[in-house]
């Protein structure tokens, strides 16, 4: 079974909302970047919430059949990159996400309005 970018983009967005993510911000980079389809950023507020979230998500692709080409960060629950192909998600520490502030990076992207 193949997803769509954009089943993979949904189901990951409700894996992070699930585990009370905040701030979630979903870019749609088609035709800003060849990395990716589109990238999730969100935060944890503590590095157990950051673990949780990226362990859903980890756990919603893989049961929606999308290859996890990588995850990055679980450890230190700082910044878990997670590359689901198609989408990236990004789970930062509050305290990190101020700090690298991706989105500002990205500005060129759409940004997607949850469905």
């Amino acid at each position: 079974m193949t997803i769509t970018s954009e089943e993979l983009l949904r189901k990951t967005l409700t894996a992070v909302e699930d585990k009370k993510a905040m701030n979630v911000v979903a870019l749609d980079l088609r035709g800003v970047s060849l990395i990716t389809d589109y990238f999730i950023i969100c935060h944890g507020n503590s590095d157990t919430q950051v673990q949780a979230i990226a362990a859903e998500v980890r756990k919603v692709a893989q049961e929606a059949g999308a290859a996890i080409k990588g995850i990055e960060g679980m450890d230190a629950a700082r910044w878990v990159l997670m590359d689901l192909g198609d989408v990236v998600v990004h789970v930062f520490h509050r305290d990190e996400r101020e700090y690298y502030n991706i989105e500002r990076l990205w500005s060129d992207a759409k940004v997607v309005t949850p469905v």
